[in-house]
């Protein structure tokens, strides 16, 4: 389980929460501290007071993926083949076990086709999924993903939907402005003015935010 405790950060209080394993979607209006949220969840950021923990670990010694809201603010080399590489290279992996390891997920992810391309000249979706293969490749036990979805048509995010489904993280929290996305998800928490409003499943926060913007359009359309 993630457990926050007591959790001040900026505008952000979070007195007590508990995160199951699974996908795990953050929802609400802007400004409401959902990133916030998820850049502490990723020791990107620590708290002022208070503390979150990974099965019992703090987030700064848990293996994560990051991927940002901003498609080239994760970039960190000016290749796709570097850029997958990044993290096992960090931690010196084998040169071998790296090349396998890139070729695996981007074969997973079906976008082998970048490899040799510079990063510099391909899209801003075509960067999110090069980010996320990189966030991938190390198989993280935590996935935190700031609104990726929002550079990608809906055929891609279904496809990336089941890449990250069967990525083999405990756990991944994402967020995200489509309530599609968000409804095909384990547990629900909606903010609101740095608070946990509403926490639980789809079918729980939903029915809580039943004639509001962020009701599925697919439910309320009974599709």
């Amino acid at each position: 389980m993630i457990t926050i405790h007591a959790l001040r950060f900026r505008s952000l209080a979070i007195d007590t929460l508990t995160i199951p394993p699974g996908i795990t979607s953050v929802i609400g209006p802007n400004g409401s501290g959902k990133t916030t949220l998820l850049r502490l969840c990723a020791g990107i950021v620590v708290p002022d007071a208070g503390q979150i923990m990974i099965d019992g670990i703090p987030p700064r010694e848990t293996e994560t993926g990051w991927v940002n809201e901003f498609p080239d603010k994760n970039i960190l080399f000016p290749r796709v083949y570097d850029e997958c590489a990044s993290a096992l290279r960090f931690r010196h992996s084998p040169c071998h076990e790296t090349d396998e390891s890139v070729h695996r997920i981007v074969d997973t992810m079906k976008i082998r086709y970048l490899l040799s391309r510079e990063m510099r000249v391909i899209s801003g979706g075509e960067k999110v999924l090069v980010a996320l293969a990189a966030a991938l490749v190390t198989s993280p036990r935590l996935l935190i993903l700031d609104e990726y979805d929002s550079h990608l048509d809906t055929t891609c995010c279904d496809h990336i939907e089941n890449v990250i489904r069967n990525s083999g993280a405990s756990y991944v929290i994402r967020c995200t402005q489509q309530m599609e996305i968000a409804a095909q998800s384990d547990h629900l928490l909606f903010l609101e003015n740095g608070r946990v409003k509403y926490a639980g499943t789809p079918a729980e926060v939903f029915l809580s935010l039943s004639g509001t913007a962020f009701y599925p359009l697919s439910w309320r359309c009974g599709i």
